[in-house]
């Protein structure tokens, strides 16, 4: 079976902010590993030395139940009955060095893509800040309305596109 790559907009749509980090739920890298989350907890419990806090957490009830009422998990049944686990950007490159197949290297790949982007996407958002800021200590107050306009837009663009998309249409 010819294993294909995920798509760096696929993995995209799981990362979720918690703790004020960027992270994947243990459920989405196993689903993109193609193993079942159970086997993927497994092989990190073995190798718990390489996932220090700063690469992995496991979730609180508290956060857990924000998960399910925010409708990024629809219920308690996706997490299987134990809290998961969230991987941070260095926890998810570090998962390849645990499971070693074909499939978990495409994976790692697009993984890191994903979080690069993430990343160029917030540097872009600051310096469009910044550029405004310098603008506006430059003009007089005529322009403040103006300028806090545009900051709400920034604000907002930014909200909307951390936030996963939902695909419309028929997918089999």
């Amino acid at each position: 079976m010819i294993s294909v790559a995920p798509k760096t907009e696929s993995v995209a749509q799981f990362v979720v902010f918690i703790r004020g980090e960027k992270v994947l739920l243990d459920l989405h890298p196993a689903e993109l590993y193609q193993v079942e989350t159970r086997a993927l907890k497994q092989a990190v419990r073995r190798n718990r030395e390489r996932f220090p806090d700063d690469f992995l957490f496991e979730l609180t009830a508290r956060e857990m139940d924000a998960l399910v009422s925010q409708s990024v998990i629809p219920s308690w049944k996706n997490f299987g009955g134990a809290a998961p686990y969230a991987f941070t950007e260095q926890g998810v490159a570090m998962l390849s060095s645990v499971l070693r197949s074909p499939r978990a290297l495409q994976v790692n790949i697009a993984n890191m893509r994903t979080f690069v982007q993430l990343r160029r996407l917030m540097d872009s958002n600051r310096d469009l800040a910044r550029k405004i800021e310098t603008m506006e200590k430059r003009y007089d107050e005529k322009f403040a309305a103006v300028f806090e306009a545009i900051r709400q837009l920034i604000a907002e663009d930014t909200d909307r596109k951390a936030q996963p998309r939902r695909q419309i249409g028929f997918h089999p």
